[in-house]
């Protein structure tokens, strides 16, 4: 089945358009430089947290301006770190996140909220109890933070073996001084955007090399750093929605849920999709942020069970082993919910990159078009874009990758 469609490279360079050539709104898109050099990627909310293999806000952008209308509602069905919903609500249209990944659905809330001015004052009160910690820490340089001194909002620290594998004894203090100031927030906008800037430095705390190596690795990390790198991240968070909050009007909404596509949710009617599947064998999302989910109370394990193209279930061993065959099924499950819900005649876009499985290249972008057709989509445009030489490879397998691809599909059946 890879042979299918390990095609060469000049076969992607077909004009898909057919009939729809002269859709004005189709026709919109080649007037876009779709290789956005040079361009801001973390303007407002979009550098809140790290988030790997995440597209950069340029594409969702001109995809929701071509193909939507003020007051639409535009759905994001891998909603990731939520980048197609911050655009969303910024260009006046209404936000629909799904993701199983829990992770995602926190920091697509947190990069969407929009917080009250008692929300920020409780917020600033956190980060500067975070850098009084610190160098009150700092100054004192012992190895054990709290020798009966911390504070009664103190939460406990998760009882998985992984949290003393992956972080040192004073950061682990740290941090469950940190997550019961979280747990304390007065309101559910200010405990998402204490809890995102709290997941957004765990990584960097812990032994874990990166967001993109899980490998163990000594930091040389000394006392007081949680808190300092805390502060720092809420103080940062804080402002960046504060800069959200002043440029979305209230009247357009964002809706995130966790749920499992594949288990088929009921969403309300939708006028455009934006999204990027998680490509096969790219990426273990749940590996990767377990540490985060852990330290968040979250479930990295149930996560892991259903998590769409996650590397590890396509580099297995065995009859389990995951397949170009996998994505295709789960495709088939997938786009009839699209066209279930999507209004009939509107689109779906899908970014997409290839995949490379079993060292060949498989072109994910013909995989999905050939299931679409089969689910009644018709593919009116393909957009192929050169990714930045600077961006960092999830998979090092990748470095032969060097576009992703905009595929547009039409929705013919009657659906909402």
């Amino acid at each position: 089945m890879i042979a299918q469609f390990a095609k060469a490279d000049s076969r992607m360079e077909t004009d898909y358009r057919g009939e729809s050539a002269t859709v004005p709104e189709l026709d919109l898109l080649d007037k876009v430089g779709w290789d956005f050099v040079d361009a801001s990627t973390t303007y407002l909310t979009h550098g809140v947290h790290p988030y790997p293999a995440k597209f950069i806000p340029q594409i969702p952008n001109a995809l929701i301006q071509a193909l939507s209308s003020v007051g639409e509602t535009v759905a994001d069905i891998f909603c990731g770190s939520g980048t197609t919903l911050v655009e969303t609500l910024i260009l006046k249209r209404n936000a629909l996140g799904l993701d199983a990944n829990p992770l995602a659905c926190l920091i697509s809330r947190a990069k969407t909220a929009r917080p009250r001015l008692e929300d920020i004052q409780a917020l600033q009160e956190i980060s500067n109890r975070a850098l009084a910690s610190f160098e009150s820490v700092a100054s004192r340089q012992q190895f054990s933070l709290f020798a009966g001194e911390a504070s009664g909002e103190r939460a406990a620290p998760p009882t998985s073996h992984a949290i003393r594998f992956w972080f040192d004894d004073f950061i682990i203090d740290e941090l469950s001084e940190i997550r019961g100031w979280c747990t304390a927030c007065p309101s559910e906008i200010s405990r998402l955007l204490a809890d995102v800037a709290f997941s957004s430095i765990v990584v960097a705390v812990s032994r874990q090399d990166s967001d993109t190596r899980y490998v163990r690795r000594q930091k040389n990390l000394k006392p007081g750093d949680a808190f300092r790198r805390y502060a720092r991240a809420l103080t940062d968070t804080v402002e960046a929605a504060k800069q959200f909050a002043a440029v979305v009007e209230e009247r357009f909404s964002c809706r995130v849920i966790h749920a499992n596509l594949l288990d088929t949710p009921k969403v309300r009617p939708i006028d455009l999709v934006v999204c990027s599947p998680p490509y096969p064998n790219a990426y273990s999302y749940h590996l990767y942020h377990m540490t985060r989910m852990l330290w968040l109370d979250m479930d990295p394990y149930e996560f892991k069970r259903i998590e769409i193209g996650s590397h590890r279930k396509y580099s297995r061993r065995g009859p389990k082993r995951a397949g170009v065959e996998t994505f295709q099924a789960e495709l088939k499950t997938i786009l009839p919910w699209v066209g279930q819900h999507l209004r009939t005649n509107r689109y779906a876009c899908f970014v997409v990159g290839d995949s490379i499985i079993d060292g060949r290249i498989v072109y994910n972008a013909e995989v999905l078009a050939a299931v679409a057709r089969d689910c009644g989509f018709a593919e009116v445009k393909r957009v192929h874009r050169k990714l930045q030489e600077t961006r960092k490879a999830f998979n090092p397998a990748y470095g032969k990758i060097k576009t992703e691809h905009i595929v547009v599909l039409q929705n013919l059946q009657r659906g909402v």
